[in-house]
């Protein structure tokens, strides 16, 4: 349920400005309308705060088990300037280091050649430069130098020349010797990397201090929200007010403190429902849907309904026929029974959606006669009882009854949307038009069975979308003009007709996937097993196919549920709801 919410103007003296938000944060029922971009020195310092602390974070590693605690008294703000130091510093060395490796490699181009001996020849007037030259080229031109020759690689010759004349040169790239010892220059090389060693040891000690600084973040979040509330409050130099929103049953509670503290109080009814946010509040078996929507980032918007119940139920069916083996679902039974015993405190919601959809797969597939693909487990005495004969995998005749199924759940599950957009409408006349979207849809299911499956239609199909179409031409629109509100209908009325077949037959991806599954689980089974088995070798060979093959397949299977599952809830049903989940969620200011 969509909890209904009063729109709340809250005056004081601007004096009173700390004190007033400090009491509202510690009352927690208001939700702020905040500017979009308030400006304060307190906001910017807490913004640069908190960007500082997650580049700490992203420096200081995870450390999943450890024993280390952090002592009482760690200050978090030293912590961050001593972690964003010792990273700027490991930055210097690893940028001395680098240069000092384009040194290295020259020696390890050529050798560990002396550079003061070098030096030392240059002072007897003889001078050598290194080169790279292509080979064919170098054969030309060797017989007119003197040249020592290093190595040959492919086609490249690594040569030095030697000259009595510091201009002697070759037509080539020139390869100079660092201006550096080879003992030096991997003394250096080494000390830096101690000294990088150095501090990556020291970020890792102080991995016991992630806790300390996620802490603080939530902190300084809390200051940013309470500065962001303060730099919102509007008004004169004398009185400032602050407005937001509160759900209707807490009204109370802000009209006690409002008499305490001697603030000024204006209750009204929202007059734009887009800027109201959305509280919801259900029933506890119902709230494992949320995690969901959390995912997807939806909230309904104020005036909208809440689907919850309708979006759980079938996104049930759905998942359960879009991954369609029953052993499947046992796996994710174990996997989500394992997972809410080892993170005890993970939100307990998800692991209840999970027990419900992983018992929905159980039971199609119990159905259906699916385990892991395989038509042998499916006709084991036990199992073989429960297959329902319709919508047996692995029966080459019954392809038309499941995707007349399909058709049958797109029908009732888009009814039912226009059904709860009739009951939004309960008091408008409107309403009835929904009622003629409901009787489009049964003469459209029997439109989509004969198009799609060739199954005879009805003699009065045409007759009930003629029905559906009439009530909605009169309703729709409806005004004190009839005819004028009829136009307006008939302009998109064809197209929306055609869109609502087409919506009906999108539920065949059901069995298309669904199917597509038990293919490919097949598949697999087939190709490590479908010989036989004659050695050790090919046992273990076959147990590894058959691991990633479905560890694969159920992959596949999840995508699928993301992908059409969700899809035929947040676009097929809620565009017949008329919803456009466009809220923004009810987000208190509080502690």
């Amino acid at each position: 349920m969509i909890v209904k919410m009063k729109k709340i103007t809250l005056l004081t003296d601007s004096k009173y400005r700390q004190a007033t938000l400090e009491q509202l944060r510690e009352l927690g029922v208001l939700h702020p309308q905040l500017v979009e971009r308030p400006h304060s020195e307190d906001i910017q310092a807490t913004e640069a705060e908190i960007e500082k602390l997650d580049k700490a974070l992203t420096i200081l590693p995870v450390e999943e088990e450890t024993t280390d605690t952090a002592p009482e008294n760690l200050d978090p703000q030293q912590t961050i300037t001593r972690v964003l130091d010792q990273a700027d510093e490991k930055d210097r060395l690893s940028r001395d280091l680098e240069k000092l490796d384009e040194q290295y490699r020259w020696y390890e181009r050529w050798g560990e050649v002396s550079y003061a001996s070098l030096k030392a020849l240059e002072e007897a007037d003889l001078y050598c430069r290194f080169y790279t030259l292509d080979k064919t080229v170098f054969e030309a031109i060797k017989e007119e130098l003197m040249v020592q020759v290093v190595r040959e690689e492919q086609n490249l010759v690594y040569f030095v020349l030697i000259s009595k004349s510091p201009d002697a040169q070759v037509d080539a790239k020139e390869d100079p010797i660092p201006e550096v010892e080879y003992a030096s220059l991997v003394k250096e090389m080494n000390r830096l990397k101690s000294e990088i060693q150095l501090i990556d040891d020291s970020f890792a000690e102080m991995s016991y201090a992630r806790d300390v600084l996620l802490d603080y973040r939530q902190a300084l979040l809390k200051t940013l929200e309470f500065n962001t509330v303060a730099a919102s409050m509007d008004g004169s130099e004398n009185i400032i007010y602050l407005q937001g929103f509160c759900p209707a049953d807490t009204v109370a509670e802000l009209e006690t403190l409002a008499e305490k503290q001697g603030l000024g109080l204006i209750v009204e009814e929202p007059e734009n429902p887009d800027e109201v946010p959305t509280l919801l509040r259900q029933p506890r078996w119902l709230r494992m849907i949320q995690p969901l929507f959390n995912f997807m980032g939806t909230v309904p918007g104020y005036k909208e309904q809440d689907i919850s119940l309708v979006f759980l139920a079938f996104f049930s069916i759905f998942y359960a026929m879009l991954v369609g083996d029953a052993g499947y679902g046992l796996v994710m039974l174990f996997g989500t029974w394992y997972f809410a015993r080892k993170k005890k405190d993970a939100p307990r919601e998800v692991f209840r959606l999970m027990y419900l959809l992983s018992f929905s797969t159980i039971l199609w597939g119990l159905f259906s006669g699916t385990w892991f693909g395989s038509e042998a487990i499916s006709q084991w005495p036990v199992l073989r009882e429960f297959i329902i004969d319709d919508i047996y995998s692995f029966s080459d005749v019954n392809q038309a009854t499941l995707m007349q199924l399909t058709f049958i759940i797109g029908a009732i599950h888009l009814s039912l949307g226009h059904l709860l957009a009739a009951i939004k409408k309960i008091n408008s006349i409107t309403a009835l038009a929904e009622i003629g979207w409901i009787v489009v849809l049964v003469g459209i299911y029997f439109i989509a069975n004969s198009l799609v499956l060739g199954s005879a239609m009805p003699d009065f199909t045409m007759l009930l979308i003629a029905i559906g179409a009439a009530i909605i031409l009169l309703f729709a629109n409806f005004q004190k003009n009839i005819l004028k509100g009829m136009l307006i209908t008939l302009g998109n009325l064809p197209l929306s007709m055609i869109n609502s077949f087409s919506d009906v037959v999108s539920y065949i991806r059901l069995f298309a996937v669904g199917m597509a599954t038990v293919i490919v689980a097949s598949s697999f089974n087939d190709m490590a097993i479908g010989s036989g088995i004659d050695s050790i070798l090919g046992g273990l060979m076959a147990v590894i196919v058959l691991f990633l093959g479905h560890a694969l397949n159920i992959t596949l299977a999840l995508m699928a549920v993301l992908v059409h599952g969700v899809r035929l809830n947040m676009l097929e049903f809620s565009s017949h709801v008329d919803m456009q989940w466009a809220g923004k969620k009810y987000n208190p200011f509080k502690k």
